[in-house]
């Protein structure tokens, strides 16, 4: 111990005595090491780590295993059983200890107004019970609590929601919150630690399942046997592993979707259903939107981050090689006075592990930094993300071994180097000290060429993500992106009788487009780009055989083209004459008649949708057709769509999506259509979305990986420069005196220049070779065994695209030239008779 703490305090005068040095080194180590535990903190966080609730390695999702297949409604971000399915295997089942159902929802908390929302979950009478969670206040919901027809029961609120609403007031229990208008009596609050089953979000309001049909009386999803908006969980009988509880569930599936089979389906949807079987699935994890879209980019991204750490420690090895050499006649003197070479590399590692302390202590630092970076970077507009971001026993051990690993990565073969040469040969040199050799100098070499060949695989990787980011944000969506606010209404509260609910929402509509500033408005059932869809399989008339297809469907008023400005091609737009009571209309895309027409004129033809059995066919005359436009996002290709007219609806929705086209600051506008709407009814509740921002928050995949990969790529190159820097500087040091006799044998400045560039390139040239045969292996490797990440990652790009390899190359190039340069600039800048002096 005395002689580690000898050894540390004059590692610690060393690195004092070298502030560029250290400076450099424990930056280098803090950006790789706060890097890599960034990332691998949110990987931690919304992959690895369990929900905090009792035994959760015993919780498990019960689930269709390929529900590829499942048609009717989906309301969730989960919807993987219906209400009915959820009943039978609630009666029947014989694996679980415990079961219980539960869904996302959300509640306005306002009464009229700007909307106000509260994440909202609907859950099953023994929801709190099998999870294992005690209240911290009043009480949870019990099976009693979860009957058909209980009403309002009562609400759970999160320990968040009653700081939040309550003021953490402790007379909170027995209060009434509205939710969607109606009133609830708060009947418990959860614990601090429980957030949900949801990583990513906190919920706030929880209300049992018997209760959705009071807030959404007219499309109640307990009955609904095409309503897919359930995930059912439960915890494992003693003893019962995954497996046996999978063959359990298989067996007694048959029945269950034979007793459950939605009575709209056709006969080849139902023969799909009754083949449907239930598994068993690990949920100790919970489940998230956040690890279905995020964890593949996360560890590719450490993967790279990885590599910075690898470029970094190899700078450092070069640093400390350069450090070794300076030092050779005080280690040689240390030898030939006595000291043993263990002892002095013992010193040496000393020096490297206190660089990887500090570096760690910084990077750790950085990575609280980086990591609420990725956090709010990844966050939707008006979608606030909770992750546990807090220290655990993986995140301090995956940080220790950065720091362990690096040390050993940069320290242990330079210690070694410079305690291998004899004392003798060092001290019989000139008084320079340097006598460093080729193979050390070697060394230096084989470490930039590696640097070289790692960064170009970073250079390659970011400048793919920023191109497809490019190519995708350059595509022709057929609709115009700026200048559009979505302003979406809600009249539930209103309770309008359904023959009202079309008159009041055009009266709304109109009103709006007299705001000033408004240039056109019109509503749209879905909104493009929105992530919401509808399809339908329609039968074209007056084919032989009936040609068939299954386009998208969208409603929208007239003017709905305009203000989003796609043009028509032919026909016209809705008018005043498409009502209920006449033929019902329908625009179709150019995509629609391609693929179902066979590109013959449209106007006139007429298509059917089949309806529920025992009903008659929608039939709809094509009068318009318009460019084509993008549907879910921007990646997909044109989808065949059919836009039918709001006005020949018959089950109207008790609210509109307006689309608003403005020139005006968006502050003003909403200001002016929030007092348009208050003046209608002030109980009507409104929200917005930039149309803009909406499809931003699209991207924010691409997003993510096109700015963290350039800046590690960028990171990268830099390390790789200064480590090129490094060693042609070292080298034109140690070659000053050859210089300078060539110079007096009358080589001239640019001969010079061209030698130390011409060394230069050699070792740029052995590493870019290197590194674009990395480069191409690599992305192989990647779109073999990741080919769904590379397909949804990359637009428009192979991995192994030749024009950004070869602008990587140039790029790398380029600035590694310039590196050498100033070297190579100096070198021919020495006096020949000084050089020849010095010797």
């Amino acid at each position: 111990m005395g002689t580690t703490l000898q050894d540390v305090k004059f590692g610690l005068r060393v690195l004092r005595n070298n502030p560029v040095f250290t400076a450099v080194a424990v930056i280098s180590l803090a950006l790789g090491i706060g890097a890599n535990t960034a990332i691998f903190q949110l990987l931690d966080a919304v992959r690895l780590r369990s929900l905090p609730i009792k035994d959760p390695q015993e919780l498990v999702e019960v689930k269709i295993d390929n529900s590829d297949s499942k048609s009717g409604q989906f309301n969730t971000s989960h919807p993987e059983t219906t209400y009915p399915q959820w009943e039978q295997i609630r009666d029947h089942q014989q694996s679980f200890s415990g079961i219980f159902a539960w869904a996302e929802t959300s509640f306005n908390l306002a009464q009229g107004g700007e909307v106000r929302n509260a994440r909202g979950l609907f859950v099953t009478g023994d929801f709190f019970k099998v999870l294992g969670v005690n209240p911290m206040a009043g009480r949870l919901f019990v099976a009693a609590d979860d009957r058909r027809g209980c009403g309002t029961r009562g609400a759970v609120i999160s320990y968040p929601f009653w700081q939040r609403e309550f003021a953490g007031a402790p007379n909170a229990i027995g209060k009434t919150v509205s939710l969607d208008g109606h009133p609830v009596e708060v009947i418990g609050i959860t614990p601090p630690s429980f957030f949900g089953l949801e990583v990513g979000h906190y919920f706030d309001v929880a209300v049992p399942v018997c209760s959705e049909d009071v807030f959404n009386p007219e499309n109640s999803r307990l009955n609904k046997r095409h309503a897919w908006w359930l995930d059912v969980m439960g915890r494992l009988k003693p003893g019962l592993s995954i497996q046996q509880a999978t063959a359990q569930l298989e067996a007694m599936s048959p029945q269950w979707f034979q007793d459950t089979v939605p009575q709209i389906y056709q006969a080849k949807e139902r023969e799909n259903y009754q083949k449907f079987k239930l598994g068993a699935f690990p949920a100790g994890s919970g489940v998230s939107r956040l690890r279905t879209q995020y964890e593949s980019s996360l560890f590719l991204l450490l993967g790279i981050a990885g590599l910075v750490l690898l470029i970094a420690c190899a700078n450092l090895a070069n640093l400390m090689l350069a450090r070794a050499s300076a030092r050779e006649r005080e280690i040689a003197v240390r030898l030939a006075l006595g000291a043993s070479r263990i002892r002095l590399i013992r010193q040496l590692l000393a020096e490297s592990l206190l660089l990887a302390f500090i570096g760690s202590i910084l990077g750790a630092f950085l990575a609280q930094v980086l990591s609420r970076f990725l956090i709010s970077f990844i966050t939707r507009q008006g979608s606030s993300l909770y992750v546990d971001l807090g220290l655990d026993w993986r995140l301090l051990g995956f940080t220790a071994a950065m720091a362990v690993l690096t040390s050993i990565l940069f320290g242990l073969t330079p210690a070694l180097r410079a305690t291998r040469t004899a004392p003798a040969v060092v001290l019989r040199s000139s008084g320079r000290g340097m006598t460093a050799s080729r193979e050390r100098l070697g060394l230096r070499r084989i470490l930039v060429i590696s640097q070289v060949a790692l960064s170009l695989i970073l250079l390659v990787s970011a400048l793919l993500f920023v191109r497809s980011l490019q190519n995708i944000l350059q595509v022709n969506a057929g609709f115009r992106q700026d200048g559009i606010l979505v302003a979406n209404l809600d009249f539930t509260s209103l309770r309008l009788a359904p023959d009202r609910r079309m008159s009041f929402g055009n009266d709304v509509l109109e009103r709006v487009k007299t705001v000033p500033g408004v240039m056109s408005a019109a509503s749209a059932n879905i909104i493009p780009l929105s992530g919401s869809g509808w399809n339908e399989e329609a039968f074209i008339d007056g084919t032989e055989p009936v040609k068939r297809g299954v386009p998208m469907f969208n409603r929208v008023t007239p003017g709905f083209f305009k203000t989003i400005g796609t043009p028509f091609v032919a026909g016209r737009d809705f008018d005043d004459h498409d009502t209920v009571n006449s033929p019902a209309v329908a625009i179709v895309n150019e995509t629609f008649v391609k693929n179902l027409l066979d590109g013959a004129n449209p106007i006139g033809r007429r298509f059917r949708v089949q309806n529920s059995p025992g009903e008659p066919d929608s039939v709809y005359e094509i009068v318009g057709l318009v460019k084509d436009t993008k549907y879910y996002n921007l990646r997909e290709d044109f989808r065949p769509t059919a836009f039918l007219a709001s006005s020949q609806d018959k089950e109207p929705d008790q609210g509109l999506q307006i689309m608003i086209e403005s020139n005006l600051p968006t502050e003003n506008l909403t200001a002016s259509i929030k007092q348009t709407i208050a003046a209608v009814n002030p109980q009507i509740s409104l929200d917005f979305t930039v149309f803009k921002t909406q499809i931003n928050d699209g991207l924010l995949q691409e997003r993510l990986m096109a700015t963290l990969s350039g800046f590690f790529g960028f990171l990268a190159v830099v390390l790789a420069v200064v480590g090129l820097y490094g060693v042609i500087s070292y080298m034109v040091a140690q070659r000053r005196n050859e210089i300078g006799i060539r110079m007096a044998l009358g080589a001239s400045r640019l001969r010079i220049v061209k030698m130390i560039l011409g060394d230069a390139g050699i070792l740029l040239a052995i590493g870019l070779v290197l590194g674009t045969i990395l480069s191409y292996i690599s992305t192989k490797v990647l779109a073999h065994y990741a080919a769904d990440f590379t397909k949804t990652m990359l637009y428009g790009l192979k991995p192994t695209d030749p024009a950004t390899i070869g602008l990587a190359i140039a790029g790398l190039a380029l600035v590694g030239v310039l590196a050498s340069y100033i070297p190579a600039r100096r070198a021919a800048g020495h006096d020949p008779m000084e050089a020849l002096r010095y010797e």
